[in-house]
């Protein structure tokens, strides 16, 4: 079955007008990686420094020679930290030492396995009721709004809260409100991954300094919940046989919640929005099996929350035909590789149940491969199933200018306004 292409097809985009803040990019980034596959497949942009590498088969291979191309600068700072912000941080005690993305040393194998115990099929599948139930919670919520008013928003109601509250659950996490995670989250994808001017990292900054200190205290004070993700850090021992920092425990804490909640949540959005907006597919979605996994994973191929992931070259090294040096700071199109007709057949149309779908590297491949994987599908699918089930009489109600969050890594709507039909 092969459905329309959720975008116009737009002429290749000249390369020197290319900004990946601006907001050509951010709304239409199609004609920009199309042109980066087929006339630049390794380019160096010259307003950022980076260089891009657009077609499947160099990343794939990026992401499987962690020995050439190290995770270092994953989370590092795209735009330069102030004197003032910095400041701020320090005093909260801020840092991100090597832990899991950002990690390349012989301590990542270890930590990785501490994740990927609370994230296996076993309990993705014990946690599907929890999904389930608050899904349902919120969207009994929404629906009361939209029969009252006529009209809602999906995103602040629901794709962005139910992450959050089910990774709260998981993670036996119960002192501080889902708001406040969403908002500190949030904050630190801004800081760490955008072009925000220097009065606003001002005002990020305490933000990303709270959330620290909180997982500071969660981690050092011993509070968390026996057998709970955070107590299995602190219990955890490195190759030496020493117990992990609590600095490195923080760190890894750090990007579980922020991948855990806040792109699982751009994922939703944007599979609610995709389906609002193809005909006759909301219908079918509440009873056909099988329909709602395939269209998250069609999303994750063509429109994947994480767009982009850095990596950094340990010596010279030839890509695409281009030598590397020593230093070079490569930043993979993960987006743009999920279109590559090399790989995919018609990549332009969302195409559930496609053969070669699972190819996509929305998640990684390799060492690195997002441990959450399983759970933000899962995620997304229920929730699809459940909105199309309990608000069966909607119907979208966004115009061309929705806004979009549009950071280096990271792109999906900041609403998914729906109305009654």
């Amino acid at each position: 079955m092969t459905l329309s292409a959720p975008d116009t097809v737009s002429p290749a985009a000249p390369l020197d007008l290319l900004d990946l803040f601006g907001e050509g990019f951010v709304r239409d980034p199609y004609p920009w990686l199309d042109a980066l596959r087929a006339d630049a497949p390794v380019h160096h942009d010259p307003r950022t420094g980076l260089w891009l590498v657009s077609r499947h088969e160099d990343i794939r291979r990026v992401l499987l020679d962690p020995d050439a191309f190290l995770p270092d600068n994953a989370q590092r700072a795209v735009t330069p930290l102030p004197v003032g912000a910095l400041r701020v941080l320090a005093r909260a005690g801020f840092r991100l030492p090597a832990a899991l993305a950002n990690n390349g040393t012989a301590s990542h194998p270890g930590l990785r396995r501490v994740v990927t115990r609370f994230f296996n099929a076993r309990r993705v599948a014990a946690a599907v009721p929890v999904i389930e139930r608050v899904a349902d919670e919120l969207l009994t919520a929404a629906a009361e709004r939209i029969d009252a008013v006529g009209d809602g928003d999906l995103f602040t109601s629901f794709a962005q809260v139910l992450p959050c509250r089910v990774l709260m659950e998981l993670l036996g996490i119960d002192d501080v409100p889902a708001a406040t995670l969403i908002r500190w989250s949030d904050a630190s994808l801004e800081l760490f991954w955008g072009r925000p001017t220097p009065e606003r990292q001002l005002e990020l900054a305490p933000l990303v300094a709270e959330f620290h200190q909180w997982l500071t205290r969660t981690v050092r004070d011993g509070a968390a919940r026996p057998g709970s993700f955070i107590a299995a850090l602190g219990e955890h021992r490195l190759p030496d046989g020493e117990r992990l920092d609590v600095a490195t425990a923080v760190g890894a804490c750090f990007f579980v919640f922020v991948a855990g909640q806040s792109t699982t949540g751009q994922l939703i959005a944007t599979v609610l929005r995709r389906a609002l907006a193809e005909e006759g597919l909301w219908a079918r979605l509440a009873g056909e099996p099988g329909l709602a996994e395939a269209w998250v994973e069609e999303v994750l191929r063509r429109e994947p929350p994480v767009t982009t992931w850095r990596r950094i070259t340990a010596r010279p090294v030839e890509l695409g035909g281009v030598t590397l040096p020593e230093g070079a700071q490569v930043l993979l199109m993960l987006m743009g590789s999920g279109s590559d007709p090399e790989v995919f057949t018609a990549p332009e149309e969302l195409c559930p149940h496609r053969a070669e779908v699972r190819h996509h590297l929305a998640f990684g491949v390799g060492r690195h491969r997002c441990p959450g994987a399983s759970l933000a599908r899962t995620e997304a699918a229920v929730a699809l199933r459940a909105a199309a089930r309990r608000l069966p009489g909607v119907r979208p109600a966004e115009s061309a200018d929705v806004p979009m969050l549009g950071l280096l890594s990271f792109r999906a709507p900041l609403r998914v306004a729906v109305t009654r039909s």
